[in-house]
């Protein structure tokens, strides 16, 4: 992370305005922008955006998620969240698949953990305060479509 820029890790408050902040991509046509995590508490909160095309490979929510979609649709098995949408994923709630048809931008709230899986059921990996950290840091992480 550079010098003087948004640190998404800081304890106490924060602001900062998605113009400001760091994009990362985590996957072919997936952007977040990594807002903040808790290393005492396990929280993240990221703004996503999805090319047309883009995907969520399978996961498994090891802790609840909260999502506000402000543009586009995200598509997936439990249904459609089009623009204006705001989504629950409860501890447990496990995604075959997760897409959009066209451009789309969400306001993401995790607790916990999100494990993405293999087709076979195996843990791929773990995305977490963890991962979002090392990433901020600068440390490669695992393509998540």
């Amino acid at each position: 992370m550079q010098s003087g820029s948004h640190d998404p890790g800081k304890l106490g408050d924060i602001i900062i305005n998605l113009k400001d902040a760091e994009s990362y991509e985590l996957g072919t046509g997936t952007q977040i922008k990594l807002l903040r995590y808790s290393e005492e508490t396990g929280d993240w909160v990221l703004w996503v955006s999805m090319a047309p095309g883009s995907t969520f490979a399978p996961h498994w929510h090891l802790g609840p998620g909260q999502y506000f979609v402000t543009e586009g649709e995200l598509i997936y098995d439990v249904g459609s969240a089009p623009a204006g949408t705001y989504g629950y994923e409860p501890v447990g709630s496990r995604h075959a698949e997760a897409r959009c048809s066209e451009q789309t931008e969400f306001l993401f709230m995790g607790q916990g953990a999100v494990a993405y899986t293999e087709d076979d059921g195996s843990i791929k990996f773990i995305m977490n305060h963890e991962f979002l950290r090392d990433l901020a840091a600068g440390i490669s992480q695992p393509d998540i479509s």
